[in-house]
């Protein structure tokens, strides 16, 4: 299928690695002029490198910041021109016990996971409205429905996510522009297999086994019974950024196979 992502171009936070580095990969696959994004220079500087060499005739670029930090963020949006597609990633996670919480855990991870998609879609969204195209992809998470009881926190900055995601929707009527959610399931993304085969290690087993064990034990009625590769994400994440999408606004939509029973 032709998404028609020629000449488009997009950013995307936090993508250096996971699911966003995937979504990179499928936009430039599509023809899309795509810039990528992550706090260190030299990991973003190694991922660009990576795409470039996947894709030697693509268009892709990288600009570094940090997202808890709201100057950097406003540098970034000063040096960005227009853009067509605003794919929301960057996030971070943390087990923690809900007592074990403090006021600046609840900030921190609001303000990396809810105010970077917050001020790069008020940045971007006039600009889309007044070309009459645009889309913004927000990557929540199953864990916004269904939170986790050691990752409240996390659960809800994904929970607000979809809220800014649709009521941003609200704005776009009449307009050849959307804001959606994708809710990923259990991602076996960069991080979470750094922590699985160190498990594995420790414990002398394969890492295949490891994650088997961890899915049956975490998420036993998942219909997928594996974790998700970051391209399954990434494979939707490229169809709500394409023209062809247009009659998709304002969705949360699950890839997270089969562990929410209703949504």
């Amino acid at each position: 299928m032709n998404l028609k992502l020629v000449s488009k171009r997009a950013f995307i936070s936090g993508s250096t690695q996971g699911i966003g580095f995937a979504i990179a990969q499928q936009l430039l696959q599509e023809g899309a002029e795509v810039i990528i994004n992550g706090r260190e220079k030299e990991k973003l500087g190694k991922a660009v490198k990576r795409l470039k060499k996947k894709f030697p005739n693509g268009s892709v670029s990288g600009i570094a910041a940090d997202f808890s930090n709201s100057e950097e963020v406003n540098t970034l949006q000063s040096s960005l021109k227009s853009i067509d597609i605003l794919v929301n990633n960057v996030g971070i996670f943390e087990l923690k016990e809900f007592g074990d919480i403090t006021d600046e855990d609840w900030m921190r991870i609001f303000e990396v996971n809810v105010m970077s998609s917050i001020r790069l879609s008020r940045h971007f969204l006039p600009g889309m409205l007044d070309r009459n195209f645009g889309r913004i992809v927000f990557i929540s998470s199953e864990s916004g429905v269904n939170i986790p009881a050691n990752m409240i926190h996390y659960g809800m900055t994904k929970a607000a996510m979809m809220a800014v995601s649709n009521g941003l929707s609200k704005l776009t009527i009449g307009k050849n522009v959307t804001v959606n959610s994708i809710l990923g399931g259990p991602t076996y993304s960069d991080g979470v297999a750094t922590i699985i085969e160190h498990i594995a290690k420790n414990q002398n087993v394969s890492v295949e086994q490891m994650k088997t064990a961890i899915i049956q034990q975490t998420n036993p009625d998942s219909l997928l019974q594996r974790f998700i590769d970051p391209s399954e994400i990434a494979s939707l994440a490229a169809y709500l950024a394409s023209p062809l999408s247009i009659a998709t606004n304002g969705a949360s939509l699950r890839v997270d196979g089969g562990v929410l029973k209703s949504i």
